[in-house]
């Protein structure tokens, strides 16, 4: 099983780089960043730096979209930081959020979603494609990897990420929603012809190591409103009961609004509405046999990485016992002799 560590690019943008070089040297396989440029600095930028002061780390965007940039852009970002540091990118990509909302935007069509994960794939991987009645490619680019991770919840769009994702990214670690998701995704991988298992899954959510769980909670509560806005899309489309669980869709009743200048960090003041069952649900919190026993469950049902959100004040520790404790106890015991 993989880690992955989701950063926010506050400046100052060497604090970013020197939390993914401890991540890399704690074990962590991944470091993500938001993609949000009026909310945070700009993450591409930010990955160079990254990739420059560690060694095998991948990056990628937790999640972009397919509107604040033009895919080709896209994918000439992820050629050139290839070309540069080795193929160590991965593209998390979803239909738009706080990148699209905070400019009075709305999130991508599911067509549209398609059509850029094909564009920037096909790019991004050294080869051609087909974009408005022309065949375009990167002439310079040579080799270049790049896999695409969807984020989703609604039924169509897990239908979307079986059928061209390479990743599928759910944020949100509560077991038994994550055990439906999956199996939608690889259901609908099955009926288009793909094998499941080509699908790596990876469930995100905010980690704290410690055992006071009101200020933990309170820590990481503002993850129940971040994802409320997604089940409130889901809600307006298809009502509150059967197309996905009600577990995920419940929660939501109480909800008033959200403000995104508070979006994804510790102390947000408009999440009173997501209650502790819920927060204790979604993330994974605790003590290091408690972190260990969740993300246990998480392999079992079928993921591959789990990528940990830092927004919160014991970074440093978290780091540091998933290095030394949690993630040395989920490798594969390997013998020297036998």
């Amino acid at each position: 099983m993989d880690f992955g560590v989701v950063l926010q690019n506050d400046p100052p943008a060497s604090r970013v780089v020197d939390l993914a070089v401890r991540a890399e040297n704690h074990g962590f396989s991944h470091v993500w960043t938001f993609d949000s440029h009026l909310l945070w600095q700009e993450p591409y930028v930010v990955f160079s730096q990254i990739l420059a002061a560690t060694r095998k780390v991948t990056v990628g965007p937790f999640v972009t979209n397919p509107a604040t940039r033009d895919w080709t852009v896209t994918a000439s970002l992820y050629a050139t930081l290839n070309e540069m540091f080795g193929n160590r990118t991965v593209c998390g990509i979803g239909r738009g959020d706080s990148a699209v909302r905070t400019l009075q935007g709305r999130p991508s069509t599911l067509k549209e979603l398609r059509e850029a994960v094909h564009v920037i794939r096909e790019l991004a991987n050294s080869r051609a494609v087909e974009r408005d009645g022309a065949t375009i490619r990167f002439p310079w680019s040579t080799g270049s990897e790049l896999e695409m991770w969807v984020a989703a919840y609604g039924p169509r769009a897990l239908q979307l990420t079986g059928e061209v994702a390479d990743g599928y990214i759910l944020q949100l670690a509560d077991v038994d929603i994550a055990r439906w998701m999956i199996g939608t995704v690889r259901e609908a991988a099955e009926r288009a012809g793909r094998d499941p298992d080509s699908i790596t899954f990876c469930v995100a959510a905010p980690f704290y190591i410690g055992d006071d769980w009101a200020h933990m909670r309170e820590q990481t509560r503002w993850f129940g409103g971040m994802v409320g806005n997604h089940v409130a899309d889901i809600v307006a489309k298809y009502g509150s009961s059967g197309s996905v669980p009600q577990a995920l869709t419940d929660y939501i009743a109480g909800r008033t609004g959200y403000d995104y200048n508070s979006h994804g960090r510790a102390g947000n003041d408009h999440v009173d509405f997501v209650p502790d069952e819920i927060v204790d649900r979604f993330c994974v919190l605790g003590t290091p046999e408690q972190h260990l026993e969740k993300v246990e469950q998480l392999r079992a049902i079928g993921v591959d990485q789990f990528a940990g959100y830092l927004q919160h004040d014991a970074k440093d520790e978290t780091l540091r016992v998933y290095g030394e404790t949690v993630i040395p106890a989920m490798r594969e015991t390997v013998r020297a002799t036998s």
